[in-house]
């Protein structure tokens, strides 16, 4: 404790032991110089650590802001923290090797290195004298060798990326192609991993890979090699370079979401992130757009007319606002869409209800399109990728002259209801005032200085604003790295107020050693910016005692640590975003099931009996976590399709008994020969 700039790397065996320890020390106010953080392997249950946070945290620990770091084995090797001084076994190395990888970590002068033991037991202590004997034994080979032949060359074949610098070689190529086909989209009947034949030639042993049926490609061949082991390993190393060019790898020859295929399509907007990446899966199909939703040949330089869908949304309990929104598409949507119908799962058992209703059309000019398409795309910036609004300014690529359609074309636009009457209208001022905000202007346009009279007006970290465009405004608090939305001004609060047995302003100069300049400014009641969900799924229902969990959670923030981003987004705005990505892809996926039963329609007029909903349901599998799978139509196909062979064998086959009509049935109706059938027939 006396020592500054101290830093400490603690050993555990399990995951959970290293979550526990992390969370018990972070808690205790005795042990506030200690900045604790945990790491785990990547792969570590249902509560992953993605690569990058992985990455985030050792380079906290590099550069101080982390002083203790609880790891499992993953960091006992590739840990080069030049100023860790102390390491400590928590529970003792399995091998000799995790004996002094992890002794190895502690790479300053005079560190030290700490196993702890139980006391009494003298099994633990002769296991560490074991080690420490064995590692004397390793250190007497290398001294006292007899053999000093230097090998220039080893039978070893390798690939670099020149753009990373990442290789691989034939020493590791097995287990990467084992790694990738892990990673591939499987169920409970299809476990992808590559299979090997060995192919004797005039040269040698050649190795033919084959991949799965899911992979970029099928097979390949090595070169031909002395041996099994070598001619596989080449093989390997052949697939993997393979597997890169078509651009199935990762730039830094890893296998996952990261690949330069999908890089384009991955986003950043939730830590939810930000779940996850490791966790995301390619899609084994390509992604089918509705028809109905793909632009039609119209120009903008006239009036375009949009068939207008008034979005409802009905909370229960009914503790929330939100805002109303509309649907605007340029073809008018099948009855059973219009039927649509969602429920949406929050939170602690909250549900929204959400459907549609067709209000007519609406002609849009070419400036309202420009203003709908801006708006549009400001939302899905701060739904999906937030990381930009934490720069001073954010481009719209709505803004050029021409705009043109992409594949999907819809608009959702914030709607009002008139005074008197069941008539609602665009509410194109709150549309245009998220768009004046400053982080959409030029930054060389916009003025350093608002002119406001004190007592309207408030100092935010970048700039002077009027208390009118602060409150429902989008903020970023750089301290945290944090969005937040103004819900009101507490004027009845300020810095030098109370809190938690001190003041504000004396919390943030202790928390973040931040010294507030204006602490007579009253402080934002702010709730932070949601993250994305699928709200399709069944949200865990949390049993609480009281009603207070219910609430919605707000914290008091002072004016000059946020930055105003977007002015006109309110809190009932940010509710109503939240759920429309689940609603949207509710009905984009209901859209092509009704395409499918027209093409259904086409070939059998029974199908016209078969409700869309009943298709999608078909579709469906469990793993896209909706509420509905087609594991029970499976149940039921299963059944008929038993039925339908049990009696056309027991009809064909007289002279078999009970056993061989049950095998030959099995052997019919399993999913091997199921799958080749449909290959067989075009059905894939």
């Amino acid at each position: 404790r006396l020592e500054e700039n101290m830093k400490c790397i603690v050993f555990v065996k399990r995951i959970t032991v290293a979550r526990a320890i992390a969370h018990i020390l972070q808690n205790l106010k005795g042990l506030d110089l200690w900045k604790c953080e945990f790491l785990v392997g990547r792969h570590s249950g249902p509560k992953n650590m993605s690569r990058q946070k992985m990455d985030a945290i050792v380079e906290n620990f590099s550069s101080g802001e982390v002083n203790l770091l609880i790891a499992t084995s993953v960091g006992e090797e590739g840990l080069d923290i030049q100023t860790c001084c102390l390491v400590v076994r928590f529970d003792l190395p399995e091998t000799v090797a995790s004996f002094i990888q992890s002794r190895g970590r502690a790479r300053m002068t005079n560190s030290k290195y700490v196993v702890l033991l139980e006391r009494g037991n003298h099994s633990e202590e002769k296991l560490l004298n074991d080690y420490i004997d064995g590692e004397g034994i390793m250190n007497g080979e290398i001294d006292l060798r007899t053999s000093n032949d230097v090998f220039d060359h080893l039978e070893e074949k390798s690939y670099q990326v020149e753009k990373t610098g990442a290789s691989i070689s034939t020493a590791c190529s097995v287990s990467l192609l084992h790694r990738y086909c892990y990673n591939l989209p499987k169920d409970m009947f299809f476990n992808p991993s590559p299979a090997f034949i060995y192919i004797d030639d005039t040269e040698g042993i050649i190795c033919r890979v084959i991949l799965p049926p899911n992979a970029a490609f099928r097979q390949v061949d090595g070169q031909p090699c002395q041996s099994n082991d070598e001619a596989k390993r080449d093989a390997c190393l052949e697939a993997l370079v393979k597997l890169y060019e078509l651009g199935a790898l990762t730039d830094f020859l890893l296998p996952g979401s990261g690949s330069r295929k999908n890089k384009a399509s991955t986003t950043n907007g939730s830590a939810s992130n930000s779940h996850d990446d490791e966790s995301l899966r390619e899609e084994l199909h390509e992604m089918l757009i509705p028809t109905i939703l793909k632009p039609s040949t119209c120009k903008l330089d006239c009036p375009l007319n949009l068939h207008f869908y008034y979005i409802q949304f009905f909370p229960i309990p009914a503790d929330r606002h939100y805002r109303i929104f509309g649907l605007f598409v340029i073809n008018p949507l099948p009855m059973e869409a219009e039927k649509l119908e969602v429920d949406l799962h929050l939170a602690r058992g909250r549900i929204v209800k959400a459907g549609m209703k067709h209000l007519g059309t609406i002609s849009f000019d070419e400036e309202q399109m420009m203003l709908a398409r801006n708006f549009q795309e400001m939302f899905l910036k701060v739904l999906l990728d937030r990381s930009e609004f934490t720069v001073s300014h954010v481009m719209l690529l709505g803004n050029s002259e021409t705009l043109q359609f992409n594949s999907t074309f819809y608009l959702l636009l914030p709607i009002k209801q008139e005074l008197y009457g069941d008539i609602f209208m665009i509410d194109w001022p709150t549309v245009k005032r998220c768009l004046s905000s400053p982080v959409f202007k030029d930054p060389t346009g916009v003025s350093a200085h608002g002119s406001y009279l004190p007592d309207e007006s408030l100092r935010l970290l970048d700039n002077m604003y009027s208390k009118t465009d602060v409150v429902g405004s989008l903020i970023f608090a750089p301290h945290i790295k944090t969005f937040f939305v103004i819900h009101v001004i507490l004027n009845e609060l300020n810095a030098r107020s109370e809190y938690d047995g001190a003041t504000y302003e004396d919390h943030y100069k202790e928390r973040f050693g931040i010294k507030l300049s204006h602490p007579e400014q009253p402080l934002l009641h702010a709730k932070q910016l949601f993250n994305l969900h699928n709200l399709l799924h069944d949200r865990l229902r949390e049993t609480t005692e009281g009603g207070r969990e219910l609430m919605e959670h707000f914290v008091e923030l002072p004016p000059e640590l946020c930055s105003l981003k977007i002015i006109g987004f309110s809190k009932d705005m940010c509710s109503s975003l939240s759920l429309l990505p689940s609603l949207m892809c509710r009905l984009e996926n209901l859209l092509v099931a009704i395409e499918l039963k027209d093409v259904m329609l086409s070939s059998f007029s029974e199908a016209s009996q078969i409700s869309a909903s009943g298709i999608l349901e078909a579709l469906t599998t469990e793993r896209c976590l909706e509420r509905i799978s087609l594991e029970r139509f499976e149940v039921l196909g299963d059944a008929f399709l038993k039925y339908v062979v049990g009696r056309h064998n027991f009809l064909t086959y007289e002279g078999l008994d009970e056993g061989q009509l049950t095998s030959r049935r099995s052997a019919i109706v399993n999913n091997s020969h199921l799958y080749e059938l449909s290959i067989k027939r075009n059905l894939q």
